[in-house]
């Protein structure tokens, strides 16, 4: 989201870490791409040599390129006088080599994570998924508007902007209950109802909120949050019917 998000939204977006805590599982899992953290470490390094800290941080780039090179060339000089090319040279081809391993290393880790997702991936749990996508697309959504509010169109303002922030809220809670019930249902298929708070939801606040809305921005938005919270209730009964399956 913007870099300044307006204080009600902040808190609201499930992010990638929150969700794989509550399912215990690697969801949204990319394949780190080794010269992508490099990047960033040049670009933060160039920031600073822009900045007031550039000697400093010049003199300790400097110093630690030089140190590795002056430790490469006294172990060839003590266990490997054979290696005939410039230390230099063989510092840049292990610097390659390393990166290579290291880049292998992670494909097989995250082969491996994709692999223990599919193995545990629910029907119940895909559409859980799918909704969070949803819900935080209308986080997002909010976001862009009041970048562009902020921007000097205030005619764009969402009317009832504390309803739509509650909606949220009350949708939020649903969708964090169910994923936990999901992962406990999984991981626990003797499980035995016994946690009557996990299938409570706000569902029906959610829908008296909305039948007094008109056909607004903010009522929209508002509906939208219901239809994400009626796709998390039907979900809610379909694991609930499930493990009264396995009771």
């Amino acid at each position: 989201m913007g870099k300044t998000v307006r204080n009600d939204l902040q808190g609201l977006e499930i992010s990638q870490k929150e969700l794989q805590s509550l399912t215990n599982l690697p969801v949204k899992d990319e394949l780190v791409i080794i010269i992508n953290p490099l990047k960033e470490i040049g670009k933060t390094i160039v920031h600073k040599l822009k900045g007031s800290e550039g000697a400093t941080v010049l003199f300790l780039s400097f110093s630690i390129f030089v140190f590795g090179y002056l430790i490469l060339d006294i172990l060839i000089k003590i266990f490997a006088n054979w290696i005939t090319i410039p230390s230099w040279m063989l510092l840049i081809i292990l610097c390659f080599w390393g990166g290579g391993i290291t880049q292998c290393g992670l494909y097989y880790w995250w082969r491996k994570r994709l692999k223990i997702l599919k193995e545990n991936m629910s029907h119940s749990l895909q559409i859980l998924l799918n909704d969070v996508d949803r819900y935080n697309a209308v986080i997002k959504a909010i976001d862009i508007n009041d970048q562009i509010e902020d921007a000097g169109n205030p005619e764009v303002n969402i009317k009832e902007r504390a309803k739509v922030i509650a909606a949220l809220r009350l949708t939020r809670d649903d969708l964090v209950r169910a994923l936990k019930t999901e992962r406990v249902l999984r991981e626990n298929k003797n499980f035995i109802l016994g946690n009557t708070e996990l299938f409570a939801n706000n569902l029906a606040t959610l829908t008296a909120m909305q039948v007094t809305e008109q056909a607004t921005e903010h009522g929209r938005l508002l509906n939208e949050a219901l239809q994400i919270a009626l796709d998390v209730q039907h979900e809610m009964k379909s694991l609930q019917s499930q493990s009264q399956d396995w009771g």
